[in-house]
């Protein structure tokens, strides 16, 4: 836990935060950097070479998530090319977009903010120190807090999956039913 948070941080701030809190200011430079770099790129579109890692993982993301529920992508592309009015940074095409695989491969860059918080909490362990490492590293890992976010694409085809929508907050609510039982089971 960072020093700063410690003192009295649970009369401030939600215990996660104070819990958290080294992590959150290990990537805050991160974040700031992201700030800058969208606007930037939405001035001139040679800033989008800094947005390039993040829209490499965002469509690495749909990949992979793809071949893993079996949508079967068949074209990634991280070229950026011009689509009406805005630019298209990338995309990934599937040749078995279904009902119950569509949301998982339409949101799987949300999949992608793992990667700073598994880097924050790798070099936020106990007794860190920012070094010139983590300067390369916030370069890095802004691009990931532009790409996590699924495109308006990516929802309309989650949409496919609406049964999900029927199906999670029934199993939700059952699971909540039953939780006593089930700690049982659990605890034996």
């Amino acid at each position: 836990m960072t020093a700063w948070l410690a003192p009295g941080c649970g009369a401030l701030a939600p215990a996660w935060l104070c819990a958290h809190g080294d992590l959150l200011l290990y990537l805050l430079p991160s974040a700031a950097l992201a700030f800058l770099i969208w606007i930037f790129s939405s001035a001139h579109p040679i800033f989008f070479i800094f947005t390039a890692a993040g829209t490499l993982c965002h469509e690495l993301a749909h990949f992979g998530v793809g071949l893993l529920v079996g949508a079967e992508p068949s074209n990634l592309t991280v070229i950026p090319r011009r689509a009406g009015r805005n630019w298209e940074l990338g995309s990934v095409t599937f040749l078995n977009l279904r009902w119950y695989n569509a949301a998982p491969s339409a949101l799987a860059p949300l999949l992608v903010l793992l990667v700073p918080l598994a880097v924050a909490a790798w070099r936020t362990e106990p007794g860190w120190h920012f070094q010139p490492l983590d300067l390369g590293l916030a370069w890095l890992l802004a691009p990931q807090f532009l790409s996590f976010w699924p495109s308006p694409t990516d929802w309309k085809l989650a949409a496919r999956s609406w049964p999900y929508l029927v199906v999670l907050p029934l199993l939700g609510l059952l699971l909540f039913y039953y939780r006593a039982p089930l700690f049982q089971i659990v605890k034996t």
